[in-house]
């Protein structure tokens, strides 16, 4: 028997992207660093490995994302919490919206979607860590 997706891909990112604020590559090069923002990478380990993170990024694979954000699970990270503005940003930018519009289902947030990820981050010439 075949699967019948009611909704597809497609639908889920144009869902997820709606309403979402984002940021360039060139205007969130600008904020690494910065106290009141912080970068949430949501790829997974091979990907960031291969690749770099953004200095300063907290790593929060998208299958872990929930667990780190939630002050009651034992996997919470203490630097996704506080007063700031949380940048989520993946490989193009499509993980990373899905990610941003399940954290905000949680009441996390705010939340701004780097255009691109890290593909567009590189481009412009942004720093990256090992």
């Amino acid at each position: 028997m075949t699967q019948t997706i009611k909704k597809g891909v497609k639908t889920l990112l144009a869902e997820a992207q709606d309403g979402l604020p984002v940021v360039t590559a060139e205007e969130a090069i600008e904020l690494v660093g910065r106290d009141d923002h912080v970068f949430v990478d949501v790829r997974d380990g091979i990907e960031q490995a291969k690749t770099g993170v953004i200095p300063g990024a907290v790593v929060s694979s998208r299958g872990m994302l929930e667990f780190h954000l939630d002050p009651d699970s034992p996997a919470h990270k203490p630097e996704l919490s506080g007063d700031k503005i949380f940048i989520f940003y993946c490989a193009s930018g499509g993980r990373s919206a899905l990610a941003a519009k399940a954290a905000s289902e949680m009441g996390f947030g705010p939340i701004v979607n780097l255009t691109g990820g890290i593909i567009a981050w590189k481009k412009a010439g942004g720093p990256l860590s090992q």
